[in-house]
């Protein structure tokens, strides 16, 4: 089975890209798992802040503010339910990674 179709479908985790990264960079496996949850602390933490957060050709993190709306109880549709606005985090790939995903 080849490595691009092994790993369809599994999700990778903080711990397996810690594997990696101590692998490739000769950190211990401890090193590397601080510094990948330091860097997702530190993306937490400006976007917390309201700043977008962005690496070059990989993408861009951004808060924005979902409106408030009406939506339908999936139980029962006839209920209607006010959803309130909101804030939430949107990910918009860049040139790189937009041309990996191309069809």
């Amino acid at each position: 089975m080849s490595s691009d179709t092994e790993y369809m479908g599994m999700a990778l985790t903080k711990r397996d890209l810690a594997i990696q990264i101590s692998e490739e960079s000769g950190l211990n496996q401890q090193q590397a798992l601080q510094a990948v949850q330091m860097t997702l602390d530190g993306i937490c933490a400006a976007l917390e802040k309201g700043q977008h957060v962005e690496f070059r050709d990989f993408g861009v993190f951004e808060i924005v503010v979902r409106k408030a709306r009406i939506g339908r109880n999936p139980n029962k549709p006839q209920d209607t339910v006010e959803i309130p606005a909101h804030n939430s985090v949107r990910f918009k790939p860049g040139k790189r990674m937009r041309e990996m995903f191309k069809s």
